[in-house]
């Protein structure tokens, strides 16, 4: 399953690529088309599901709730031991089946409790993906967590490659106990440029995902993850948007991980990290 979907994943440089085609082509044709060609490059949502936390034995919670501007999206509330709550923010491929791995892996190690939702777009969340709609699907399952008895307020919130983008916009609106970015990126233009010096895609761009403009203005405790080996959103990157964070941050660099096999390629060493920040944060 893992591998099956790794193959249709797409990379951020196979991204800007097109991006950077597409938009020296259409600068001139209006903002509105832009915006259509561009999310074409930058969501790569899956309908399908691959299975369910049933699969891997957990128990869950088929989630429906709705958002601000009444869409329609799914998650599912996996209830852990700890009295802490783990709201995951995922990448700008698949569908949140395609993180069952993952998922079960964390649900063994840390023992918290897991909220995972599709964007709008993805799984069987309506709509379709946006910066702005990501946003407000992200505000949605914090409001939706808050209306919970079981959801702890001692949050985590995870965002990784994409969602880390997600996340920190949200600890910069509703601050959590602790934010974990794993594979993170300072920007979008910020990638455009890297990628492609010569090409002034970024001056078109009008998804920004800024976080290295939001990061220094976060005050919680911050641990970044990154492998040293990731083909996509190389490891400077992430190093580039830890330097703009500011006070209680760590970064782990996870030997030998790319893009997507960091909780595999991490070994103990990695979970081990995480429940220290997750002991740290939580109060344990």
């Amino acid at each position: 399953m893992r591998n099956a979907f790794f193959r249709r994943h797409r990379t951020f440089s196979l991204l800007l690529l097109g991006l950077a085609v597409l938009l020296l082509i259409i600068a001139g044709l209006g903002i509105m088309f832009r915006e259509q060609m561009e999310a074409q490059f930058i969501y790569f949502p899956i309908r399908e599901s691959e299975g369910d936390p049933a699969n891997f034995g957990l128990p869950f919670e088929n989630v429906y709730f709705m958002t601000g501007d009444g869409v329609k999206l799914h998650g599912w509330f996996i209830p852990g031991e700890k009295d802490l709550t783990w709201l995951w923010f995922h990448g700008n491929a698949g569908n949140i089946s395609h993180r069952l791995e993952n998922l079960a892996l964390l649900h063994e190690k840390t023992g918290v409790t897991f909220f995972i939702f599709d964007y709008r777009g993805y799984g069987q969340s309506e709509g379709r993906p946006s910066e702005r709609g990501t946003y407000l699907d992200a505000k949605a399952a914090i409001s939706y967590l808050n209306s919970r008895s079981d959801a702890n307020n001692r949050r985590i919130y995870f965002g990784r490659s994409l969602g880390s983008a997600i996340a920190v916009e949200m600890a910069l609106r509703h601050p959590p106990s602790g934010l974990i970015l794993e594979s993170a990126f300072p920007s979008i233009p910020y990638m455009a440029r890297r990628l492609y010096p010569s090409l002034p895609v970024w001056s078109f761009l009008g998804t920004r995902y800024d976080s290295i403009s939001k990061i220094g203005q976060i005050d919680t405790p911050l641990l970044m993850m990154h492998g040293d080996k990731d083909e996509i959103i190389p490891l400077e990157a992430g190093q580039a948007l830890f330097e703009a964070a500011r006070g209680d941050k760590h970064f782990y660099i996870i030997s030998g991980a790319g893009h997507n096999d960091t909780y595999l390629a991490g070994g103990e060493a990695y979970f081990q990290e995480l429940d220290h920040f997750i002991r740290k944060v939580g109060g344990d």
